[in-house]
């Protein structure tokens, strides 16, 4: 399947929202603003992330089979967590990490400094790292991932020439047949033990749902942000389902994973949108339409997503522009 992307993001080129404002993790108070820091305080999270042997074993084999970007160099982890990179860069003979800490450490070695804060505001005890490591991607790629923060760290601290690690990631966009999952979400608003609740429908189409999809629920081929959505045989289409893929391009060999269907699970899953209507396409036939994303003004947190397709089938032609909050 000739995958082409949605939309790509390269954290050497990519340009920085608003950095966003968080208070400082002991306090015991939580705002919205500190969500951030407290959403990653606890172990459930970074158990998932760490067993996510898709993505921990990609991280390790870009370090480990890279030691000769890695000797002697300065590291910087943006968001070390648990401090496993870190520790993979330490290992692979990094000169110094200095990891920024959201929450905390397991194990500390010598070669590893803490430094806890915002990186917003935090000051290195260096001028300049030769390389940047984080794991900052969220579900849909870009929802609360920490990109922004990434971005802070490389136009402070990173020096020209430097790397980071991964250094580029694309979103892929496709159809799916979902008709079963959609009534059972979607459906169920209509007869709420004998209620019709069916108001609610039209806020529940607007959240996105991320889940695992069956990879032969794709109707499909993927495509780009001005996308052409070509059927691969006669089916139904329920929603548009959103996966990424992570690639480590600064290795001697490109090390790279998929969050997509036809790939193996990762915690990231996939995003599903619905549609208002079913859409009822011939192999052959194409939806076309435009992805779009950005910030949302009051949270600049959540995600404002719109899909606008175009369908001109010889079934049924239909167009909608879909809204959605995430």
């Amino acid at each position: 399947m000739a995958d082409q992307p949605a939309i790509m993001v390269d954290p050497q080129q990519a340009q920085m929202a608003e950095p966003s404002s968080h208070d400082q993790i002991e306090n015991v108070e939580m705002t919205s603003k500190d969500y951030y820091f407290d959403s990653y305080a606890h172990f459930g999270i970074h158990e998932e992330m760490l067993k996510d042997e898709v993505r921990t074993l990609s991280y390790r084999s870009s370090i480990y089979q890279n030691r000769h970007l890695f000797k002697d160099k300065i590291v910087l982890d943006v968001g070390c967590g648990t401090g496993i990179l870190s520790m993979f860069a330490a290992k692979a003979g990094a000169k110094h990490v200095y990891g920024n800490i959201v929450f905390m450490i397991i194990v500390c070695l010598l070669e590893i400094t803490l430094i806890k804060g915002k990186m917003e505001e935090v000051v290195l005890p260096v001028e300049k790292v030769d390389i940047i490591i984080s794991e900052w991607m969220g579900y849909f790629l870009l929802y609360e991932s920490m990109l922004d923060t990434v971005l802070v760290a490389r136009d402070k601290y990173l020096r020209q020439g430097g790397l980071i690690f991964p250094d580029k990631a694309t979103i892929y966009l496709a159809a799916i047949e979902d008709g079963e999952y959609k009534e059972e979400k979607i459906g169920f608003w209509d007869n709420v033990y004998g209620f019709d609740f069916s108001s609610i429908k039209s806020v529940a189409l607007r959240e996105p749902l991320v889940d695992t999809v069956d990879a032969k629920a794709i109707v499909t081929s993927p495509y780009s942000i001005k996308f052409n959505l070509t059927a691969t045989r006669d089916d139904y289409i329920h929603a548009f389902i959103a996966w990424f893929d992570i690639i480590f391009s600064a290795c001697h060999k490109p090390i790279r994973f998929s969050t997509g269907p036809h790939a193996k699970y990762t915690h990231w899953k996939q995003t599903v949108f619905y549609t208002t209507d079913a859409i009822t396409i011939k192999s052959g036939e194409s939806i076309m339409g435009t992805l779009s994303c950005a910030p949302n003004k009051r949270n600049n947190r959540d995600l404002d997503i719109e899909i606008s397709y175009e369908f001109h089938g010889d079934t049924a032609p239909c167009s909608e522009v879909c809204k959605y909050r995430m």
